[in-house]
């Protein structure tokens, strides 16, 4: 059997290791320098240097729109920045959607999420148009790009359920072709009873096929907005433990606190898991306020503190909704810092299991994912040694590597000066 040595590497906890591959998969963590007097029966053909770098599992993007993505300014820019208005301009520019436009746009992102380290992706599509270009099409990218990464296809009804007719059925023919949950927006539904009966129908189909049910909830600033209690509540009675998710919540930094208190109990106990968008929506909500303005964020630190399984997702990138974003989920978990005071040394690890761990658990992976023997070695190694200066540098991967091979590396950046001074390589290397 061949073996890869991933030399020269540190753990988040600060361990010195050197990591054994055999046959695309962790074989065994050891301390650094084992690889100098191993001896074995298995071959060793390649050696990865690490430099010393942080090694992580492989990042994970748990909400994006790989359909939207690339179209900011067109057909115009969202002025107001607002949701509504980002809703008017996707309405428009999907009518020109095109399976050619679509596949060129989403692998331009794909490669630079790959880029940035991520080799796990939940993607939306919205089936809101009669030929569901984007849906197919994005399923058909998942057997394309499975050998580089593991792509799900999620059908939402960006229009609404009961508002946009037709929207259920799309959803379960979505389902039927390969889709790997659906969706829903109740908070975008006329009223709050329709709201209730969009998620009775995605929450029943997810049933029927054994799919995942991915909800964009309460994305909002409107404190009467209680969908994430009718989420977790339908959970529970559907007995959907672990295949449901709620994206957004911005409306529980609104809520009274005897409300919210209870509210996390409920969210704990019916076992869903919670994303957090906070670069788009630290942008997107709060255009309605007078200052104070609300922070745009879901209480993540206090529902992590509570034991609620939170990842942190990029959302957007280039689109009617948000015009910035590079797929840098460090970009994303750096603002979520920000916005939740989420600044310790004991948040370091709390954040980056949100785009880890965590997110890798919205998606059903906990059995196959993380740094440990028998996972596959989907890894990247940063340039730089403790985890705080992951959040605080935000670098690119040195490798991005894949079943125990490096499939994208980016060498470390360095300054030079015109005047006397040692080359700035923006990497601290000791205390």
């Amino acid at each position: 059997m061949e073996m890869t040595i991933l030399k020269n590497v540190m753990t988040p906890e600060g361990r010195h290791v050197d990591v054994f591959i055999a046959s695309g998969r962790i074989h065994s963590i050891e301390p650094f320098g084992t690889y100098l007097v191993w001896k074995d029966d298995q071959e060793v053909v390649h050696t990865i240097d690490g430099q010393g770098g942080l090694m992580l599992p492989a990042f994970v993007e748990s909400h994006i729109h790989l359909d939207t993505v690339l179209t900011a300014g067109d057909p115009d820019w969202n002025l107001s920045g607002t949701l509504l208005e980002g809703i008017r301009l996707w309405s428009e520019r999907k009518k020109r959607l095109t399976p050619e436009d679509v596949r060129h746009r989403a692998s331009e992102v794909i490669r630079q999420l790959v880029g940035h380290g991520v080799l796990y992706i939940r993607t939306h599509a919205d089936i809101s148009d009669p030929q569901m270009t984007a849906l197919k099409t994005l399923l058909a990218l998942k057997e394309e790009w499975a050998s580089v990464v593991q792509l799900q296809v999620i059908a939402f009804p960006q229009d609404g359920i009961v508002a946009c007719p037709g929207n259920a059925e799309r959803m379960e023919e979505a389902l039927q072709l390969g889709a790997d949950g659906v969706g829903a927006i109740p908070h975008g539904e006329r009223t709050r009873e329709d709201g209730v009966e969009s998620l009775e129908i995605c929450f029943e189909l997810a049933k029927k096929y054994g799919a995942f049910a991915h909800v964009f909830c309460d994305e909002t600033d409107d404190e009467q907005s209680r969908f994430l209690e009718s989420t977790a509540a339908l959970a529970i009675k559907h007995e959907l433990y672990g295949k449901v998710t709620a994206s957004h919540c911005s409306a529980t930094a609104y809520y009274n606190e005897s409300y919210f208190q209870k509210l996390l109990g409920l969210v704990k106990a019916s076992g869903i898991h919670v994303i957090a968008c906070p670069l788009i929506n630290s942008s997107m909500q709060g255009r309605f306020d007078a200052y104070p303005r609300g922070r745009g964020i879901a209480r993540i630190r206090d529902m992590s503190r509570a034991g609620i399984p939170v990842s942190i997702a990029h959302d957007d990138m280039l689109t009617p909704f948000y015009p910035y974003g590079d797929g840098n989920q460090l970009q994303a978990v750096h603002m979520a810092a920000h916005l939740e005071h989420m600044t310790g040394r004991d948040d370091v690890s709390s954040l980056l299991d949100m785009i880890t761990r965590h997110g890798a658990s919205v998606l059903g992976l906990e059995d196959s994912y993380g740094i440990a023997p028998g996972n596959p070695a989907n890894l990247v190694v940063l340039p730089t040694w403790q985890a705080a200066d992951a959040i605080r540098l935000r670098p690119k991967p040195l490798y991005v590597i894949r079943e125990g091979m490096v499939i994208a590396h980016t060498p470390p950046v360095e300054t030079e000066f015109s005047f006397p001074a040692p080359i700035l390589r923006f990497i601290r290397t000791s205390l």
